[in-house]
């Protein structure tokens, strides 16, 4: 007689196969969704009046409320060969055609033969003391390298043209998008016909839409 042999099947195996198929599904059809999520829908900064920046004071302030207008960006120093033609020059541009339309934006910087070593709040005062400045004197920022400002990078990114000295000029239209450059050296009065064009624009545009 042959012995009896008693044997016992893997009741749960076959369940338990399962449940680990279906939730390692899950789980990878979530990761799935996250990543075409990031890459698909993740906001994305769009022109130069997207970002913020701080004030001379070290508070937020969103370029938004520029938007609009058209935008002349300057990195400024205080103790250039530069410093006083171009403060003089875009004070005056300034005063000429904005603030309705137009505003200039200066953001100092010390990157470039450590020209401008003081504080945001002495560059501020000493534009506005000395030149009488009427346009904004934004936080000291670095705009080269990898702690460079965002939205200064926006502009070399955009306009593909990295300053080498201060007083480079980025010419921003109403939508925030780069039109031109120039460079410190070049005179004030090659940007005025293209200020002055992105200025019709602007009035024309508003006249369309009353």
């Amino acid at each position: 007689m042959e012995p009896l042999t008693t044997s016992y099947p893997l009741k749960y195996s076959v369940p338990k196969a399962r449940v680990f198929v279906v939730f390692l599904s899950m789980v990878l059809c979530t990761t799935i969704l996250c990543l075409l999520q990031l890459k698909f829908f993740k906001p994305k900064i769009k022109d130069f009046y997207s970002f913020e920046v701080k004030d001379s004071r070290g508070r937020i302030i969103s370029l938004e409320k520029y938007r609009g207008k058209a935008t002349l960006v300057v990195n400024v120093a205080s103790y250039c060969q530069y410093t006083d033609k171009n403060y003089i020059a875009l004070q005056e541009l300034h005063r000429e055609f904005g603030p309705s339309h137009f505003t200039v934006l200066a953001f100092p910087c010390n990157q470039f033969g450590e020209s401008e070593p003081s504080s945001s709040q002495e560059i501020e005062s000493f534009a506005k003391g000395n030149y009488g400045v009427t346009f904004p004197v934004f936080h000291k920022i670095k705009i080269l390298g990898s702690e460079a400002d965002p939205a200064f990078k926006f502009l070399i990114d955009s306009s593909k043209k990295e300053p080498r000295w201060n007083f480079w000029k980025y010419l921003v239209s109403p939508e925030g998008k780069v039109v031109k450059f120039w460079r410190p050296e070049e005179p004030i009065e090659s940007i005025k016909p293209e200020v002055t064009s992105l200025i019709r624009q602007i009035i024309m545009k508003k006249r369309e839409d009353l």
